[in-house]
Parts: C-alpha cells; sequence; structure tokens
C-alpha cells in the first residue's frame, strides 16, 4: 500500500503521523512542490504523481494561503483540480491545516484570512470524538474555511471550523504531526521564528510546551489516522462538480 505526502515546502515533515501510516503498513512516498530555492518566490510550476494511483493522499500545511491564487496559483490551482478528481475517484484524503483548507476549497466550501489566528495548543470542540478528540491540538494557521456543502462538520474552536468530513475525505485545521521535532523543522525558517517573536509568543515556552505533550499527542495521532482509515477511508463516495477557477489571469512563468 502507499501513501502520498504532499509537502508543500521544504520543512513539513510528518512526525507521528508518518509513522502511523508505516505502522498501518503504507509505505511512505513523498512529493515536495516548493523546493527550498524558491521558499520567498513561491510561485513554481509543480510536476504532480498521479495522485489516484496512489491507496492514501495526505496533503501537508503550507505557509502560503489556499486564497493566494496570485501568489501560488501556478502550482496551486492544479492541485485543487488534481485532489477533486482523486477525492472523486475515491481515493481517502486526509488534508492538514492548508491540506485542509485545500479540501474545503476543493469540494465547493471557501477560505479566507481569519479574524485572528491561532497558534499554540488548544481543545477543540467536536462533534464526534471517537473519529476526533477534544485534544489539546496544535494550532498554527492564519486562515480559516467555510465548510463546503453536502461535508459533515465535526470540530470547532470560537474562532474557526477544525474539521469535515465528506465521502473518503478528512480535512482539519490543527497539526497532529507536531512533535518536537516538526516544531523545530519549521522555526529553522527565520521568518517564522522572527513572526512569532513579532506577536509576542515566547518560543521557547512553545517549545516546552510541545514537550510535554508529545507522548499524550503522539497517542491522539496514532489514534486519529487509525479513525480516519477505519471510518473515514472506507466511507461511501460523495461526488462533486463545482469548478476550480482563479480569480485572476495566472503570470506565465519565468
Amino acid at each position: 500500500m502507499r501513501a502520498l505526502f504532499i509537502e508543500h515546502d521544504h520543512v513539513s515533515i510528518g512526525g507521528p503521523i508518518w509513522r502511523a501510516f508505516e505502522k498501518h503498513g503504507y509505505q511512505i512516498e513523498r512529493f515536495q512542490v516548493v523546493p527550498e530555492s524558491d521558499y520567498y518566490q513561491p510561485n513554481v510550476p509543480a510536476n504532480f504523481p498521479i495522485l489516484n494511483q496512489y491507496d492514501v493522499v495526505i496533503a501537508m500545511g503550507a505557509p502560503w494561503g489556499v486564497h493566494e491564487d496570485e501568489r501560488i496559483g501556478n502550482w496551486l490551482l492544479p492541485e485543487l483540480e488534481k485532489l477533486q478528481d482523486a477525492h472523486n475517484a475515491g481515493v481517502p484524503i486526509f488534508g492538514i491545516c492548508f491540506g485542509g483548507q485545500l479540501m474545503a476549497r476543493a469540494l465547493g466550501g471557501s477560505v479566507a484570512p481569519a479574524k485572528e489566528a491561532e497558534i499554540g495548543w488548544y481543545e477543540i470542540e467536536s462533534a464526534d470524538k471517537s473519529l476526533i478528540s477534544s485534544g489539546p491540538w496544535f494550532e498554527y494557521h492564519f486562515d480559516s474555511w467555510q465548510n463546503p456543502k453536502g461535508a459533515t462538520p465535526i470540530a470547532t474552536t470560537a474562532k474557526a471550523n477544525q474539521a469535515f468530513v465528506m465521502g473518503r475525505t478528512l480535512a482539519v485545521q490543527f497539526h497532529p504531526e507536531i512533535d518536537l521535532a516538526v516544531l523545530d523543522s519549521w522555526l529553522t525558517v527565520k521568518r517564522d521564528e522572527d513572526y512569532l517573536k513579532s506577536i509576542g509568543v515566547d518560543i521557547q515556552t512553545l517549545r516546552a510546551q510541545t514537550k510535554r505533550e508529545q507522548l499524550a499527542s503522539d497517542k491522539r495521532a496514532f489514534d486519529l489516522v487509525d479513525s480516519f482509515l477505519r471510518r473515514v477511508a472506507t466511507a461511501e463516495v460523495i461526488k462533486v462538480d463545482n469548478q476550480i477557477s482563479a480569480t485572476f489571469k495566472l503570470q506565465p512563468v519565468k
């Protein structure tokens, strides 16, 4: 069995989510969209694998927004189309943060800047704790989505939708893949570190909280993957036919 992790940048590693899929016998394959050398000019072309050839697709996070067509549209719009096609073909898809926002837009919802960012460990309100527990889960996002029509909302916080299920797709806003190694990978990007400091987030406190939470968080991540594979990946296929269209004319890649 093959699990494709779509990694939109060079620091979005899979942590316990990798290990959870490996426990179920999946061979992990990784596709990076934006190379490290293009991180600050990310509107690159991308030759995506054929998603329908995989047994499951996991779309990971990113520092960009799913609504930023002009900034990353050269790969964002093709990815949305490919994810929609894979969803309609019955490929199980697990979208995480930016990946969850991708699935919201691909399936007919919308994504926009949030009124307030969520950064750190949060309890969530879950309508189905056997699928997604109340956490705490790690949040690191600046945008939020409106659920697609026909999706089943699963979880929220006061600031944003946190999870939905639609057919064989599960989208989550939080980061079940977090552990100390993943957080430190993110913080290798100087801009992220500087931003956290600018809004008053104490990085050492955040690291200490993540270290304290890691054993319990790893278990929640494994439980979430177990439930996803057992309940969502085997569900009835629900197809959508919404059109993926740009809000501007794509510029040629130089």
